[in-house]
């Protein structure tokens, strides 16, 4: 297991919002003074978390967990590879190349959400998708 990986606190001195790398795959992370709680996270969700941390959503994470923009090219980067769309894929690869080229935060995250999937059953924001899993794993 690689290093959890914060992109931010839900709610100011709140608990905090990540993922962590595994040989499985990536999971999505939320920490309070209780603990950490985890999930798996999909690839819609892993770019949930990316265009939050490059809308800067969420308050700043505790310094010592803070995710570096090489954590979130490795993520997308992840996500890239699960995905079986052609045209998904090549959007992704580019927004690794904006990440990797450090554009601004916005140029990126434009990029990750036109490669999001435009599925009816998933939650549209993906900032309130996040905050509506952090507060589900922080009430189990």
């Amino acid at each position: 297991m690689e290093v959890p990986c914060a992109i931010g606190r839900v709610r100011p001195g709140g608990p905090w919002i990540g993922f962590q790398s595994s040989p499985s795959g990536y999971r999505l992370l939320v920490g309070s003074e209780s603990g950490v709680r985890s999930r798996r996270a999909d690839a819609d969700l892993l770019l949930a978390m990316a265009i939050a941390y490059f809308e800067e959503a969420f308050d700043d994470p505790p310094s010592e967990l803070e995710a570096t923009h090489a954590d979130m090219s490795d993520l997308v980067r992840h996500a890239a590879a699960l995905e079986e769309d052609a045209e998904r894929r090549r959007l992704l690869t580019e927004a690794v190349d904006a990440i990797d080229d450090g554009l601004a935060g916005d140029a990126v995250a434009n990029r990750l959400s036109a490669a999001r999937s435009p599925t009816p059953d998933e939650q549209a924001d993906p900032v309130d998708l996040l905050v509506t899993l952090a507060e589900e794993l922080l009430r189990d």
